[in-house]
């Protein structure tokens, strides 16, 4: 399975937040390069990859995940996991923005958005 970026995410409590977020990131060389009013993601110009996303709210699962992966192929990603008897927090959905997607909970506790764009 290929993995293509991981990226922490941080809930916010306000759009005002998530701007102070922006903004002090942005003097340790990120931009943003998502902003959907209530998530934004920030990027590395140099490397695109590294990245942060910001949270005020989760529009279509019961949580804020604490960390996104994406990968190559979520269907199969998705049955080994589920084969796994890991908790899945929400199921495989595609969302309208143009993403594949489900929510696990990691050992730890942790709960992981693993999504594929499409």
């Amino acid at each position: 399975m290929t993995v293509r970026r991981v990226v922490p995410n941080k809930h916010t409590d306000s759009p005002e937040s998530m701007t102070q977020h922006r903004d002090f990131y942005s003097q340790l060389g990120f931009e943003e390069v998502m902003n959907m009013g209530w998530v934004t993601t920030l990027a590395s110009p140099s490397n695109p990859t590294a990245q942060l996303s910001f949270f005020t709210e989760e529009r279509t699962g019961p949580v804020v995940p604490d960390l996104s992966i994406e990968v190559e192929d979520v269907d199969a990603v998705y049955a080994t996991v589920q084969a796994s008897g890991a908790e899945i927090v929400r199921e495989l959905r595609d969302e309208e923005w143009g993403v594949r997607r489900f929510f696990v909970r990691d050992p730890g506790g942790w709960v992981v958005n693993v999504l594929q764009h499409k």
